[in-house]
């Protein structure tokens, strides 16, 4: 059951509107680095979760604050459409730099929405809902969402940086610092877990027996003209602890050439294919 307070989770002020903007914040609603995306996610999560509650409150919890996200982000759309030209024959619509400054918005804030937010992207395309990563492991859906926080609070930095509106800088601020826990919160729990080398190979409940091991810690160069790129992924200890990095360089084919053989009958292929 959810519960709705009528004020908005964050004050939305907007000093000067600007429906160009307006166009780019829809891609924090219905981007695929926006809330729509981590709202669903992390309910999707939670309502699948297993094992110990917290994490499936956790989950539920921070969906929820997601979605105020949305609400908020949606009245700043529609604060920044105020007084964009709906008819040829509006005064703003007359001025070559507003008519120019207008050409930038999306045409369905006029025609679809009535001059507010859309679950769409800054395209006009809908999320459909194909970014929700949603596992029933509880190590690697931390870890998509450690890295959708990520990509969110990169898409907030870049809206932060594209705006000189004082108003919407200060919305942005509060979004890349609830970021900045989600992500934290998220990788704690991994920590909470025991740690990368606890958690790691997700899944870690699939029996050794099950993994071919002797392929399961070897970097492959597969350029014909690069050296092999060193770093922490190509020498030294695996982050699960249980083996050494090594490098197969150049590497060799393992499987059979591909033959399928003759085309059966009946199955469209040319007679010389039988």
């Amino acid at each position: 059951m959810f519960h709705h307070s009528s004020k908005l989770q964050y004050h939305v002020k907007v000093d000067k509107p600007d429906p160009q903007f307006a166009k780019y914040l829809q891609q924090a609603i219905g981007g695929v680095e926006g809330e729509i995306r981590v709202a669903m996610q992390y309910m999707f999560q939670a309502m699948g979760a297993r094992g110990d509650a917290k994490y499936r409150d956790l989950l539920m919890m921070t969906a929820t604050e997601e979605l105020s996200h949305i609400e908020f982000l949606g009245h700043a759309v529609a604060l920044n459409l105020e007084g964009a030209p709906v008819t040829a024959q509006e005064e703003a619509a007359k001025d070559p730099i507003v008519n120019a400054i207008m050409g930038g918005m999306n045409p369905r804030h006029v025609l679809s929405s009535g001059l507010s937010a859309m679950p769409v992207d800054s395209s006009g395309v809908p999320f459909d809902m194909s970014h929700i990563y949603a596992t029933g492991n509880l190590a690697a859906d931390m870890t998509a969402n450690a890295m959708a926080e990520g990509s969110g609070r990169v898409l907030a930095s870049r809206l932060y940086n594209m705006t000189d509106d004082q108003g919407m800088k200060d919305m942005l601020s509060f979004l890349i610092a609830r970021d900045t826990m989600h992500q934290q919160q998220w990788l704690a729990v991994i920590e909470e877990l025991g740690g990368m080398e606890a958690a790691l190979p997700i899944p870690n409940s699939t029996p050794e027996s099950h993994e071919a091991t002797n392929h399961s810690y070897y970097f492959l160069n597969t350029s014909l003209d690069e050296d092999t790129p060193e770093g922490r992924w190509s020498k030294g200890k695996s982050l699960d602890g249980k083996a050494e990095f090594s490098v197969v360089s150049p590497p060799e084919p393992l499987g059979q050439k591909p033959d399928l053989g003759k085309a059966r009958k009946h199955s469209g292929a040319q007679k010389e294919q039988m």
